[in-house]
């Protein structure tokens, strides 16, 4: 049991992006340590595509917003229901032109029994 009402974020998005940069990663190093051009450039290029793979899936409902959410969508296995429509203050939904709107943000922690969502702007700010 957790002792925050936060969700870490952990989604498949972040996930396979994570499994493709380390790949990327060690082959830069191999790069390095056989000093070898070629493993520099696919080292690379598996890191740019780690980070196109990640916003892909992202852009695709696989990727959370950061910040509270209810505890039913904690899971890594659900999809976000509002990345059709961008996340607020996501620099990858802002890139695609997805600028996000309003997000409701629980006032209190979810285990309160008198939780109400308060609106907030793209900034966070209550309005």
């Amino acid at each position: 049991m957790s002792a925050h009402p936060y969700d870490h974020g952990h989604t498949v998005a972040g996930w396979t992006g994570c499994g493709i940069a380390v790949a990327g990663t060690a082959l830069l190093g191999a790069g390095v340590c056989t000093v070898s051009g070629p493993l520099l450039a696919a080292g690379a290029a598996v890191d740019v595509l780690a980070l196109l793979v990640t916003w892909a899936l992202h852009l695709a409902g696989w990727g959370k917003p950061s910040g509270p959410r209810p505890r039913g969508e904690w899971s890594w296995r659900v999809r976000d229901s509002g990345a059709r429509a961008g996340h607020a203050e996501c620099l990858g939904c802002r890139l695609a032109g997805r600028r996000g709107g309003r997000t409701v943000v629980p006032a209190r922690p979810l285990s309160s029994p008198q939780t109400a969502p308060v609106e907030t702007d793209a900034v966070g700010v209550g309005g």
